[in-house]
């Protein structure tokens, strides 16, 4: 059964392409501060943006490193059945302990296709390896469904556990009265973890986080504490990792000159700029992902100054490991010099 907390690992980028030594010491620290597990080129490591060699390295580097130490799970799902099929290979020479894969994008198959095109011949073709669906209509323009969920875990033993990302507490609830009490449910939404392992209804057992790249002994103790029952103690800490949990998306208003604009960064821009902020192993985004707004930088540097104020030993271990000093880095404009684009 896969519980806890699995840090959906940002990958390092410079400028010839990944940072692979950042990578590493990047799963050093998730291994060194707790985490149960650490999933290799989800998308919040931006999987779509990274070809096939690079996609298979990250694997193979994230599978060596955890070995013995924390679970991996890889990344291996696309909108092309014959890709993860060969992703999912791969993944499984390297020694990955679960393969994810997310709804297939775009081409917008129904939950009846997701199930017998997609998931089905993955399991059925890897049956040693748990496969886990990755449920995120609001991504993907797809879902697969409860129902068909249910259908795969009943064909599949591998097929036990599901990433849920739709953010739709009901659908969470037809989950587990679908699939029984012995399926796993994972959280794919920071925010909304406690909730899910708290309400009867659901009952999940973890959260696949993107919050834990930065904060992952937090992250973790929560999760735990929540298991053992210990809800107000998890609350408190929920409640001071709540600024961090707010930055999966960053909404700002921002002005043209043909009137105001929403703009939406999305995950993994606004954490992946407050990891260059903090100074750890990042690098910028791929394209088309690009930059924050000054407005949406100043959202990610009011999240980290009020953590840090209130909640020092939160960034505590990024200090110790990556060898900063984190008041510095959050007020000295040098820091993020670059970080933002310069007007709209």
């Amino acid at each position: 059964m896969f519980k806890g907390c699995y840090t959906a690992l940002i990958t390092p980028f410079q400028e010839d392409g990944v940072d692979y030594e950042g990578l590493k010491r990047l799963a050093a620290f998730q291994i060194e501060n707790g985490v149960s597990g650490i999933l290799a080129v989800g998308t919040t490591g931006e999987s779509p943006t990274l070809n096939w060699e690079e996609h298979n390295r990250v694997i193979e580097e994230i599978a060596k490193a955890a070995k013995g130490k924390c679970a991996c799970i890889a990344g291996t799902g696309s909108n092309n059945t014959r890709e993860t099929l060969a992703a999912t290979e791969h993944a499984a020479d390297a020694g990955v302990d679960a393969v994810l894969l997310v709804d297939p994008y775009y081409n917008g198959p129904s939950s009846l296709e997701i199930r017998r095109e997609y998931v089905a011949p993955v399991a059925a073709g890897f049956p040693d390896l748990a496969v886990i669906p990755y449920v995120i209509p609001g991504r993907t323009g797809a879902q697969l469904f409860p129902e068909d969920l249910a259908l795969l875990h009943q064909e599949f033993s591998n097929v036990h556990t599901v990433k849920e990302a739709t953010g739709d507490l009901d659908n969470m609830r037809k989950t587990r009265s679908c699939c029984g009490p012995d399926f796993t449910l994972l959280s794919g939404d920071d925010p909304l973890t406690l909730t899910m392992m708290t309400d009867p209804g659901i009952r999940a057992a973890g959260v696949i986080s993107v919050a834990s790249n930065v904060a992952p002994g937090p992250v973790s103790r929560m999760v735990r504490l929540l298991e053992e029952g210990n809800v107000d103690e998890a609350k408190v800490l929920a409640d001071a990792l709540a600024p961090l949990f707010g930055l999966v998306t960053v909404k700002t208003m921002e002005k043209t000159p043909y009137g105001q604009v929403l703009c939406r960064a999305r995950n993994p821009l606004a954490v992946k700029t407050l990891m260059r902020l903090l100074g750890m192993p990042s690098g910028p985004c791929r394209r088309p992902l690009g930059k924050m707004t000054a407005a949406g930088l100043d959202k990610v540097l009011t999240a980290a100054r009020t953590v840090q104020a209130n909640n020092p030993e939160i960034f505590a271990p990024i200090a110790r490991f990556f060898e900063v000093d984190i008041d510095s880095r959050l007020n000295t404009p040098a820091s993020w010099e670059g970080l933002a684009y310069e007007g709209y």
